[in-house]
């Protein structure tokens, strides 16, 4: 769940191309649509049900980087252009400011065989953002005091993972363990051809997950080096069954998902399909469109397993950011970037984006089969954006009708730049 990623996993890169690659699925498979027309079905009436309230929130609102309105229209038209000119057979994506949607819209096609229109309240496979519900569980058996950051892997998983008592909780969060990427093995690296005749059904277990990663040398020692590893995540959703006695899934429902009433998330075991309102996804082969909407979720396990809509990822970010899922301290602690993440800037289950109108912190992701999404929002929990993005055809403006995207939402149209710091 990273953008560029393979499968489940992570092909890094830095900056805010991640953020470009995984809201337009740039960079995957790219031959032709069924046609033209078919992507443009619905377009028009989706992005018009986009809804707009009255700037009329708490004082300041409307005041600072960050406005109180949004330009609706230019939010429409940045929307269509991730599929007409980005190449996605469907996006959807939600502002919300103060806890209210103020924009929200779809477009392009959410089933190729009926024409249907894709819903803006439709669910979606979230991918790595799976990682910041997770480090926020993590952080939270921090607060109560059940193991520290700087505890070892193998204090906690004793003989999980060799030279696991030089690796710390904070490294597997922050992505600085040295540990390879099991979605980096040919054996589930596949490509889509590989991936449809022998891997899109098979079934894995944490352990097993866990062995394909062993079998590999580090690509550094503990806290030398960064590297995205879906690998780290795998052994925190790990570490929170050991310490908890229950599966990680059902402290993540039972710590973030229920209290903040998010009807439409969950974090599937086995079970292969979406349930309620989604849009198709598709994989564009030389034999015509093959719809990947269903698929074994297991590898992805707590590094992507995730399923949620716009409106519960916007609400989660914010109540992550504006404290009400972790102390301050350990909200200090998630939002420190690791140094060696670079160009990612890349903190403790999430990242920073630098744009024009200030900073966001969100994460974003990709099953690397057509499934991408992006959660970002400003610190003060003020404005959030989610996007869902289903990319089929690799057009090479996936980059920037992305950005436009995202800078249309944060900062009325002016271009984002890459991360600094």
């Amino acid at each position: 769940m990273r953008a560029a990623e393979r499968r489940g996993g992570s092909r890094t890169a830095p900056g805010v191309r991640l953020i470009a690659l995984a809201l337009a699925g740039a960079g995957l498979v790219g031959v032709t649509t069924p046609t033209a027309s078919a992507l443009g079905a619905g377009s028009a009436g989706a992005a018009a049900a986009g809804e707009q309230q009255p700037g009329n929130g708490p004082e300041g609102f409307g005041r600072g980087p960050y406005r109180g309105d949004v330009d609706v229209r230019a939010l429409n038209e940045a929307l269509k252009g991730v599929v007409e000119i980005g190449g996605a057979s469907s996006s959807l994506a939600r502002v919300t400011e103060y806890g209210r949607t103020v924009w929200k819209g779809a477009q392009g096609v959410g089933d190729f065989s009926t024409g249907a229109e894709p819903s803006a309240n439709g669910r979606f496979r979230i991918a790595s953002v799976t990682k910041t519900f997770v480090a926020t569980v993590v952080l939270q058996l921090v607060g109560e005091g059940r193991f520290r950051l700087d505890d070892s892997v193998e204090s906690l998983l004793p003989g999980a993972v060799p030279g696991g008592g030089s690796i710390t909780v904070r490294q597997l969060l922050d992505h600085t363990s040295g540990l390879f990427d099991y979605t980096e093995d040919q054996a589930i690296g596949l490509d889509h051809e590989a991936w449809l005749r022998e891997g899109r059904w098979r079934s894995w277990t944490a352990r097993q997950l866990l062995a394909v990663a062993n079998s590999h040398p580090p690509y550094s020692a503990p806290g030398t080096g960064w590297h995205y590893a879906n690998t780290n995540y795998l052994l925190a959703g790990m570490i929170v069954d050991r310490v908890t006695g229950h599966d990680w899934r059902q402290e993540v429902e039972r710590r973030v998902v229920r209290p903040l009433g998010l009807t439409g998330t969950s974090m599937p075991v086995h079970a292969t399909g979406i349930r309620g309102p989604h849009a198709h996804t598709y994989l564009d082969l030389p034999g015509g469109p093959v719809d990947v909407t269903e698929m074994e979720p297991s590898e992805m396990d707590a590094a992507g397993v995730g399923i949620s809509t716009t409106a519960d990822l916007a609400t989660f970010l914010r109540a992550l950011l504006d404290g009400r899922l972790l102390s301050a301290p350990l909200l200090a602690e998630m939002l420190t970037v690791a140094p060696a993440s670079g160009g990612a800037q890349y903190g403790l289950g999430i990242s920073r984006l630098t744009t024009p109108c200030g900073e966001v912190w969100g994460n974003n992701g990709s099953t690397g089969r057509g499934h991408n999404s992006a959660l970002y929002g400003t610190p003060d929990g003020r404005r959030q954006v989610a996007v869902s993005t289903n990319g089929y055809r690799n057009t090479g403006q996936g980059w920037k009708t992305s950005q436009k995207l995202l800078a249309t939402a944060f900062c009325d149209g002016r271009p984002a730049t890459a991360p600094t710091g």
